[in-house]
């Protein structure tokens, strides 16, 4: 009897281990940082990420990849990793109105192995309007869903103090900070 609650706590454990590697190597959660998927994604959101190849990502779909390691980028540092929303898969036309930086490419089809990743904010966005093509490599996968914020959003508080006398003709209150 000992040797058989002796196997079952030492078996429970392992497999409960085995179980959260495996899960780990599958989903990760992902902070957003800036302000390129406003207004799908605010800097802060925490986002759950499937680890997908890109023969399973459609267009639309959220994405999460490395950055492109040449100087096509500048003098910028992005984050560790970005995420962009799929404009276009292999398969796809290419959107050259979109992305600047595809229109002298000569292929009508954006080839095997390639992405077009753009930004929902494009004034605050480093993408393939920039840089062209993302590889397949650089994929790390797709977003699945939204997570709760590790910290909530900072809204002002309404308090009496914060509650001003007024004078005929002004608001009723005013914000202080």
């Amino acid at each position: 009897m000992r040797a058989a609650v002796t196997a079952v706590f030492c078996t429970v454990p392992t497999a409960c281990m085995v179980a959260v590697a495996l899960i780990r190597s599958r989903y990760l959660v992902v902070t957003v940082e800036g302000s390129s998927m406003v207004p799908t994604l605010a800097d802060g959101d925490r986002v759950l990420v499937r680890r997908t190849p890109l023969a399973a990502i459609s267009a639309g779909q959220l994405v999460v990849t490395e950055p492109p390691t040449d100087r096509r980028w500048g003098a910028t540092r992005p984050s560790r990793w970005l995420i962009k929303r799929a404009a276009a898969v292999p398969g796809d036309p290419v959107p050259r109105d979109s992305a600047p930086a595809l229109r002298d490419l000569p292929e009508k089809r954006v080839p095997q192995g390639r992405v077009v990743l753009l930004g929902d904010n494009p004034e605050e966005s480093l993408d393939s309007r920039f840089c062209g093509y993302f590889r397949d490599e650089q994929i790390i996968g797709v977003v699945i869903r939204r997570l709760p914020r590790a910290e909530p959003r900072q809204e002002p508080a309404v308090t009496a103090r914060h509650l001003l006398p007024i004078r005929k003709g002004e608001p009723s209150w005013t914000w202080t900070t």
